[in-house]
């Protein structure tokens, strides 16, 4: 019994403090937290999604000498821009002159000789007629005078032949854009479409290639119809991409190409934008992060980040009711946009939501709301 004893005489205590409770849940409590609260933004919306590509040029050219011959001379600065029909390489032109004077003779000769049997020809045909010549005759010098009209053709392509390898001397630029370094110094022997002098590349404007899944094909097929026919150049759907290092997409395009067929290996479709380049920035071989169109314009719901709850797997957001209460609402979201985050589901766009202090409230708690308005762009 007597091990029982102080059990008895500490009930009381134990009492005393229990009985306590009521009274300290009764004690007032801190007054309602302070919220910011605001509508969300609604307005027309295009839902973006984003790629890395890499820049492309549009026309890239390997110039090569298309005679052999010694390199005379070098016509430009290594990295400038050249025009179409540019003069960039000189090639010893002696021996093509030389050429082309010998075919230019030969045919003087030729039309000479045809001349001559035309002549003849003619000739015996009038003495056929009075019989004083026999028809084999005229005959023979039928042949001849078609003979010479052969060598006069033959001649005449031979003199066009001489005057394109003399023309090919003059190493000339096929297309605008930016040239490289020169590959050959002067004075080395080029061969006819082996030696490699230097290369071109357009730059304004320039190609933006990107891959995409699948599933997001298919999505933009249905949706926005791309993919769906052909395109022209700078017709296509608007894109924007930011380089390396910039924050926001500034560069525009056009997306107007659309490859035939999806990569069996990678399940990706190859697409791309053409961009304007008038300043030559962009340089082919850069990486950029492309910015296309994911959905048709709609009416969208947009709230900040910071308003966003979690609740295990759900995402929720606190809306300002009746005796200034917050009550929880699932939502479902969808990409940013304009700084945004978008609710595809659960809001109005009506309400007013906690966007400042969401760490403060609980479901049903009473709050003390602040009203402020959202910015339609968010900085």
């Amino acid at each position: 019994m007597r091990s029982l004893r102080p059990l008895f005489l500490a009930s009381p205590l134990i009492a005393a403090l229990f009985g306590a409770g009521p009274a300290l849940a009764q004690a007032p409590g801190a007054p309602p937290p302070g919220v910011t609260v605001a509508k969300p933004v609604v307005k027309e919306i295009v839902e973006q999604d984003q790629y890395t590509g890499r820049f492309d040029p549009i026309e890239y050219v390997e110039v090569r000498a298309r005679v052999t011959g010694y390199l005379d001379k070098i016509l430009f600065q290594d990295g400038a821009n050249v025009k179409k029909g540019e003069t960039l390489f000189l090639i010893d032109r002696r021996p093509y002159k030389a050429a082309l004077e010998q075919a230019q003779a030969a045919l003087t000769s030729a039309k000479a000789r045809l001349s001559f049997t035309q002549t003849d020809l003619e000739r015996a045909q009038v003495l056929a007629k009075g019989g004083n010549i026999s028809e084999q005759v005229t005959d023979q010098r039928r042949q001849a005078s078609q003979t010479a009209q052969a060598d006069v053709d033959s001649a005449e392509a031979a003199l066009r032949n001489a005057q394109l390898n003399f023309d090919f001397t003059e190493v000339k630029s096929p297309v605008n854009g930016r040239i490289s370094q020169r590959l050959v110094t002067e004075g080395n022997i080029v061969i006819t479409d082996q030696t490699m002098l230097t290369t071109i590349v357009s730059l304004d404007p320039i190609y933006f290639g990107y891959t995409v899944d699948e599933k997001s094909f298919l999505k933009y097929q249905g949706t926005l119809g791309i993919g769906m026919g052909v395109t022209q150049r700078g017709k296509g759907a608007p894109i924007k991409i930011a380089l390396a290092g910039e924050e926001k997409p500034t560069r525009k395009g056009t997306l107007d190409f659309v490859d035939n067929r999806v990569d069996n290996q990678t399940g990706t479709v190859l697409l791309r934008a053409t961009v304007e380049n008038p300043d030559g920035f962009i340089k082919p071989g850069l990486f950029g992060i492309v910015s296309m169109p994911a959905t048709k314009p709609y009416q969208g719901v947009l709230i900040p980040d910071e308003a966003v709850s979690a609740n295990q797997d759900k995402r929720i957001v606190y809306v300002l009711g009746e005796g200034d209460k917050v009550a929880a609402k699932t939502v479902k979201l969808g990409p940013m946009v304009d700084g945004y985050r978008v609710v595809a589901e659960g809001l109005k766009g009506d309400e007013l939501v906690v966007v400042n202090g969401v760490a403060k409230v609980r479901p049903g708690a009473q709050v003390k709301p602040e009203t402020t308005e959202l910015p339609p762009t968010k900085k």
